[in-house]
């Protein structure tokens, strides 16, 4: 199955990706896609994810052809 992955902010600089996708086997999840995209960096803490556009859990089931998205917590000022 294809995930499009997009990363924000300092995930962006962290990953070294703005956005990819990747094909993965079924059922997955954002945690399972991270580890796969990023083996040798661990999740950071906190951290927000979306599923075609809709806040999600780590653990969320992602389906074939949904995006996943990484984002640090945004603050105001």
């Amino acid at each position: 199955m294809a995930i499009k992955i997009i990363f924000f902010a300092r995930l962006r600089e962290l990953s070294g990706h703005a956005e990819l996708t990747v094909s993965l086997p079924v059922p997955t999840t954002p945690r399972a896609v991270w580890q796969h995209v990023l083996p040798d960096l661990a999740l950071p803490e906190p951290l927000l994810v979306a599923i075609d556009q809709n806040y999600a859990q780590l653990d969320s089931p992602v389906q074939d052809g949904q995006e996943v998205a990484f984002f640090p917590p945004v603050t105001g000022g």
